[in-house]
């Protein structure tokens, strides 16, 4: 026999909803904000670590304040330079390289006063390499030069010639095409773990050959290179690869083969 009686909604048996205050809203929100926050924080300071060994290990970037490498870089140009050159990877010679100041290349200029606010940016931004703080310290110029290599110029078609060997130089920037490369002879040797360095625009460039009164004679100490520019940054309408022109040089002979 069915039972067709409904049965009876007895509120004691219903499971009790829990009432939610305001103030447990404010909680949970206030919560969730701390965690984003922090979540926010860690990829800060990852990102400024990982930037940071970038920098150090890897890459860094530098501005040109000078037209001595024009017309291949002009003033203002930013690059970026590889610094596992030279310890990973080999030097050579065509390389654009940066380098430290080997004593006596660069004019002391006396550091402009700056706010504290200023300072501390600057500084930030340089410890993960988007700004270069101690640009004024380094120098780039083309390497033409290794150790032992007999650097000679001019022959009488205004070439200059390694290890007897003419050179083609296509980058460079002469006041009128029939200009030898370099209005000053000379007829250097390279001593050993150093380097022989000219810029591009070799008629107004401080360069190996102006500098042979400094400490070092005019020669770069390989432990004084950062790196190898490799592509130019900024502005995007300059933007490209920096060529080392390998075809310049593929004939060029070892020091000892000469």
């Amino acid at each position: 026999m069915t039972d067709n009686t409904l049965s009876v909604d007895d509120a004691s048996t219903r499971p009790r909803r829990t009432r939610r205050s305001a103030g447990d809203g404010d909680t949970s929100r206030k919560r969730g904000a701390l965690y984003f926050l922090r979540d926010l924080l860690v990829i800060f300071v990852v990102a400024l670590l990982v930037s940071f060994l970038v920098k150090t290990f890897l890459v860094r970037s530098f501005y040109i304040p000078s037209g001595s490498m024009q017309n291949t870089l002009q003033i203002d140009d930013r690059i970026i330079v590889n610094q596992l050159v030279p310890d990973v990877v080999p030097l050579a010679r065509g390389d654009v390289i940066v380098f430290r100041d080997p004593g006596g290349w660069l004019t002391p200029t006396p550091e402009p006063e700056r706010s504290p606010v200023v300072e501390a940016v600057d500084w930030t931004l340089g410890l993960v390499g988007l700004t270069s703080p101690d640009n004024d310290e380094h120098l780039i110029k083309r390497l033409i030069g290794l150790p032992g290599d007999h650097v000679v110029c001019c022959n009488t078609l205004g070439q200059m010639s390694v290890n007897g060997v003419p050179l083609d130089e296509p980058y460079v920037l002469l006041p009128d095409p029939s200009s030898p490369v370099s209005k000053d002879a000379f007829d250097i040797t390279v001593p050993d773990d150093s380097l022989w360095v000219m810029g591009d625009n070799r008629w107004n460039s401080k360069d190996s050959r102006y500098n042979t009164t400094t400490p070092g004679g005019g020669y770069v100490p390989i432990d004084d290179v950062v790196g190898r520019a490799f592509v130019v940054s900024w502005p995007m309408a300059h933007w490209s690869w920096l060529d080392n022109y390998p075809t310049v040089f593929d004939a060029v002979p070892e020091p000892s083969d000469e």
